[in-house]
């Protein structure tokens, strides 16, 4: 027979916990981008985006969505977002006329650099009382499932 456990408290829950620390980090993470004028999830798609241009051919909507860990049906509304505030341009695709490749215009291309630098300070603060190495090691194995 199994026995219950009393209810924890929600201070002991680490789910809880995950929850009010990811929502105090996201809304810093809006403040600095704010006046960039991105929502953190167009900042996410467009750091993607211009890291893969910057690394290789321009990556079709699919490929920026898996670098990102998005959906792909809602990655491609935000990109059509970030393309009419002119920070990429979406191409069709030569070898699939489906598919559209994302270019990162020049706009995008300064914009990218800044708003990730402002994104790394607000990790930066957030992440101060953790030891660098100890937090990449928990979040990668929280992130690798």
């Amino acid at each position: 027979m199994t026995q219950k456990r009393a209810p924890l408290e929600p201070t002991d829950s680490p789910g809880f916990l995950l929850w009010h620390a990811t929502l105090r980090w996201q809304r810093g993470i809006a403040e600095a981008l704010a006046p960039l004028d991105l929502t953190h999830v167009q900042f996410v798609l467009l750091a993607c985006a211009w890291w893969l241009n910057e690394h290789g051919d321009p990556p079709n909507q699919v490929a920026v969505a898996a670098q990102a860990g998005t959906d792909v049906k809602m990655t491609s509304q935000v990109l059509r977002t970030l393309e009419r505030k002119g920070l990429i341009e979406r191409q069709v695709d030569a070898a699939d006329t489906r598919a559209r490749r994302i270019r990162v215009t020049r706009r995008g291309t300064a914009l990218a650099p800044r708003a990730i630098a402002v994104v790394e300070e607000v990790d930066a603060r957030f992440f101060a009382n953790v030891p660098r190495r100890e937090a990449l090691r928990v979040l990668r194995r929280l992130a690798a499932g």
